[in-house]
């Protein structure tokens, strides 16, 4: 499973990188976190964003803005990954990154920020490592 999420982030973010700048733009602003989205639907509908789509609280874990950003993620996630999913299984390896790795998004809404686009590949980390530090470590084996 580590390798398939992988796989699609590496996929994702080949795709980003092929498109130009303003459809770039708008792919981010449909598939990631716009808190305005929800705080503010009258706004969001004059843009042109569905309010009462829910989707990009778990597409936005597949976005990157950088190679930077792709490289450490993954490479982090390669790292811990599969000491992760080895131990959990694949099925709750692959919820509890879906599902526990959304909600730092909630958080994502400060009033300086809540137009912005935000990817949030990074808080879907969040609980592979807690997992490797909390059950994989090497003085609880």
């Amino acid at each position: 499973m580590t390798w398939i999420i992988i796989l699609v982030n590496s996929l994702v973010f080949l795709f980003e990188l092929s498109m130009p700048e303003y459809s770039l733009k708008q792919f981010f602003y449909l598939f990631g976190i716009v808190p305005a989205r929800y705080t503010h639907p009258g706004w969001a509908l004059a843009i042109g964003l569905p309010i009462d789509d829910y989707w990009p609280f778990l597409t936005s874990m597949f976005l990157h803005g950088s190679w930077m950003h792709i490289i450490g993620n993954m490479w982090t996630l390669w790292i811990f990954g599969d000491n992760v999913e080895e131990r959990m299984g694949p099925v709750r390896f692959l919820f509890s990154t879906c599902c526990v790795g959304s909600p730092p998004d909630w958080c994502t809404g400060t009033p300086t920020r809540i137009r912005q686009c935000q990817p949030s590949a990074p808080p879907a980390l969040s609980p592979v490592l807690w997992a490797r530090t909390s059950c994989c470590s090497p003085t609880r084996a």
